[in-house]
């Protein structure tokens, strides 16, 4: 199975190096020296990582056959795509690979249906479940602990403790929205 764990920024410097957006939580296993990574677009590869470092809070990444700025800036937004075995899990057991969630049925602590997980969405301060619900219209559901309780993979199921509003935006409340008080004034 394909698994996108990187996307490729500027080049860094003049000797091939380019910034890497890690999209991993295990860039050392996957990014490392000596990994070789299919791309997208796949004309562009497969890429063997010679060398990486961390700069500036930035992972740089030297490929085999990238000598120069020029040829490295030629692979700016190239999609980095790593071969996992299906079965393979994350170390730690509070992580999932999205294969592993995506089409799981979603219910409501009390039991209540909500949808099925159609696609991780990753986003820099977190990760949403979009869920296709069952008439069809989608919901966006934070991955987080107090909302998402529990991944029962054993039982294809997802439990969420949703916020008032998170389901039903009928329900939901606007953040400092303000009543008339008895004098009339807001």
């Amino acid at each position: 199975m394909q698994l996108v764990v990187g996307r490729i920024g500027r080049a860094h410097g003049i000797k091939g190096e380019v910034t890497v957006e890690v999209r991993t939580d295990e860039p050392e296993l996957r990014l490392g020296p000596g990994a070789v990574l299919m791309t997208d677009p796949a004309g562009v590869g497969p890429l063997t990582v010679e060398t990486g470092r961390v700069h500036s809070g930035r992972l740089l990444l030297r490929f085999t056959g990238v000598a120069d700025r020029n040829a490295a800036e030629a692979l700016r937004n190239t999609l980095l795509i790593a071969e996992v075995d299906p079965d393979e899990t994350p170390e730690d057991p509070e992580e999932y690979y999205d294969h592993q969630l995506v089409d799981l049925d979603v219910v409501t602590v009390d039991g209540t249906a909500v949808g099925r997980i159609s696609e991780i969405s990753h986003l820099p301060s977190q990760d949403l479940f979009i869920v296709e619900c069952e008439d069809g219209s989608e919901v966006m559901i934070p991955f987080v602990s107090e909302i998402v309780t529990e991944i029962d993979l054993e039982n294809q199921r997802a439990v969420v403790d949703p916020p008032r509003g998170l389901l039903d935006s009928g329900q939901a409340e606007v953040a400092g929205a303000r009543t008339e008080g008895p004098e009339g004034d807001a």
